[in-house]
């Protein structure tokens, strides 16, 4: 198999859409030429003769990796033996996932690249749903998998498996090494591509006879990559025209993504929101880009976003989208999505602008330095006179964030409210603590009830929506950040997906601290049941309220953690109090909750966001003008 060519370095649907869409308008003299780029971190060293698997380990070494997740296996196990001797610390997991998740859990948390790897066969299979889940949300990951040796590809060998095939849609780019001298240089620009542009996901696949071959070492590597040169500064016509319809609009919406988070670019947002007075909504993935408690901020919108913010967007005569895609979680049916709205759209992946939403105005570029210069455009913009008075917009808006506020019902038989436990959670532990999330509803309501008031104090499994990333994910989290306190809130389907990961916190000294919301079901599913399907709860009841199997407190201890219960409100905040103050081994608390507490509001899918549901059976009332 020869070695993928430039044009395939970026993923092949983004790269036509980009090619095609004429109303991308890119500067060629803004784009950075990544021709030649510089390799992450060089450390110049003397050529020596070592294996291919030597040659893996001192890359490694070389791009300042500090840890690895991974399970050694057959075709793998010749880079373990250099691994042992080396400064990279890895850390043996338990399932391959839990090795991918915790990659990702570190680059959320520390911004650099998260490394798993496993052998070949069912172990680089393992690592199928980690690598999704990192794409879908744009992480920088670089997964390293054994193959068979290369005279056996293609044969249907012992534990083989076309790993650059099946990952071929959801990796940013990946690559099977051919011969031992191409390590260093592919390992750099492996992690040049999964840091660079647009975060993702790259794949590293080597044949065991190639890491057992000889080849001589030496550092940094010459990289080659013609085919990628990521826009970073935007064209400055186009930031023109977006401060124009700035200055203009009577109902703008920053409409903040995950980018923003990713180009750290929070400081500038902030300075433009002030600067403009427009409201700012934050999707799920990028919650703490502004801090929640912010005037401006209306909250996060979509499917479970909060009134103001949904309808900010849905009444709004200009969205800016700023390191956003238009997910369908938040714009719901999307051809009566902000009818009224002129798009400003800028992303630094110029395939995502107008994918799902047609733009009016394009800017290809990274979020800091596209706000940076937006803030420039519109200062110019207020000096010539030009600015909008939006009392009228915010006064509609604070009605609706006074009427329609974010709050919930104790349950009527006196369980205990899970979105209570979050709240106290989150006002306990604090806002320098990074909240990690599963998926389900105790995901919306962490999203929801919990103040985030910092950036990467939110980790969650956005775009795929990965039941099981919770424990794992923390636990990189965790590594990368060992001076920060890191919860994790699952729930109990979820928990059961990857706590297996608790052992290895427990053996590797990684005191991370769970919280499970243990409502007996399939939260989320069961809210699904009872809206849609008359109340028939077919296949979502797990059986840990009824038969308490498993006892997660048991569990917890099993695995080498210290395990609590909490069954009632009174006991909350001491139950949490005493978790806290354990820092020399993982905790586990087992919240048991009631189990028809739902999430709301709620659009539901596949309907328009005007059909926005406060609560079960209240719509919010707007002006006889307004939705």
């Amino acid at each position: 198999m020869t070695r993928p060519t430039p044009e395939t370095l970026a993923h092949t649907a983004r790269r036509a859409r980009a090619a095609a869409d004429p109303t991308v308008d890119v500067d060629p003299a803004s784009a950075r030429s990544a021709a030649t780029p510089a390799v992450p971190a060089v450390r110049p060293s003397a050529p020596a003769q070592v294996s291919g698997a030597g040659s893996l380990v001192r890359s490694l070494e070389a791009l300042d990796v500090d840890v690895v997740f991974g399970i050694p296996g057959g075709a793998i196990l010749p880079a373990y033996d250099p691994l042992y001797d080396s400064t990279v610390r890895h850390i043996l997991v338990r399932h391959e996932q839990g090795a991918g998740h915790a990659a990702t859990g570190y680059a959320q948390a520390t911004g650099k690249v998260g490394v798993c790897i496993a052998t070949s066969g069912p172990g680089a299979t393992n690592l199928v749903t980690p690598i999704a889940d990192a794409y879908m949300d744009s992480v920088a990951m670089v997964a390293i998998t054994g193959q068979v040796a290369r005279p056996s590809i293609g044969t249907d060998a012992f534990q083989e498996a076309d790993i650059q095939g099946i990952t071929l849609p959801i990796t940013k780019h990946n690559f099977l090494v051919q011969t031992a001298d191409e390590i260093p240089r592919v390992l750099a620009e492996a992690f040049h591509l999964a840091s660079s542009g647009r975060p993702g996901p790259v794949l590293v696949d080597i044949p065991k006879d190639v890491l057992q071959a000889p080849t001589t070492f030496a550092w940094p590597p010459t990289l080659d990559l013609p085919g990628y040169r990521p826009t970073l500064h935007p064209h400055g016509k186009q930031i023109r025209e977006a401060a124009r319809l700035m200055a203009g609009a009577r109902r703008p919406v920053l409409y903040v993504g995950g980018g923003v988070l990713k180009a750290g670019a929070t400081d500038g947002l902030r300075r433009l929101a002030e600067l403009t007075g427009i409201p700012v909504v934050t999707t799920l993935m990028a919650l703490g880009a502004f801090p929640d408690s912010h005037r401006q901020h209306l909250g996060m919108p979509g499917m479970h976003g909060t009134v103001a913010a949904v309808y900010g967007l849905q009444k709004s005569d200009l969205i800016v989208a700023l390191g956003a895609r238009f997910d369908d979680r938040v714009t719901g049916k999307l051809d009566s999505f902000a009818p009224d709205a002129t798009v400003v759209h800028a992303d630094i992946d110029p395939a995502e602008i107008g994918k799902n939403r047609h733009v009016d105005v394009p800017i290809v570029g990274d979020a800091k330095h596209v706000i940076d210069e937006l803030i420039a455009a519109v200062t110019a913009e207020r000096s010539a006179g030009h600015s909008t008075d939006l009392a009228d917009w915010w006064t509609q808006l604070d009605d609706l964030r006074n009427r329609y506020p974010l709050g919930y019902d104790e349950p009527a038989d006196g369980t205990l409210s899970p979105q209570y436990v979050i709240k106290r959670l989150g006002e306990i532990a604090g806002p320098d603590t990074i909240f990690v999330a599963g998926v389900g509803q105790h995901q919306m309501w962490a999203s929801q009830f919990i103040s985030y008031e910092k950036p990467h104090t939110w980790l969650n499994s956005g775009g795929l929506g990965t039941m099981g990333y919770a424990v794992p994910a923390a636990m990189g989290a965790k590594v990368g950040k060992p001076d920060t306190v890191v919860w994790a809130v699952d729930g109990d389907g979820c928990f059961q997906m990857t706590n297996q990961e608790l052992a290895t916190c427990a053996l590797e000294g990684i005191p991370v601290k769970i919280a499970v919301i243990n409502n007996g079901n399939l939260g989320m599913v069961r809210q699904w049941q009872t809206l849609f399907y008359n109340e028939r709860y077919s296949n979502t009841e797990l059986g840990t309220h009824k038969h308490r199997i498993p006892d997660f407190v048991k569990l917890a201890e099993a695995l080498g953690c210290v395990g609590l219960r909490c069954e009632n409100a009174a006991d909350v905040d001491k139950t949490i109090a005493a978790a806290m103050e354990i820092n020399d081994a993982p905790v586990v608390i087992d919240f048991v909750v009631g189990k028809d507490a739902m999430v709301w509001p709620m659009v539901a899918a596949g309907t328009s966001n005007d059909e926005i549901m406060f609560a079960r059976g209240v719509r919010p009332v707007f002006d006889e003008d307004d939705i």
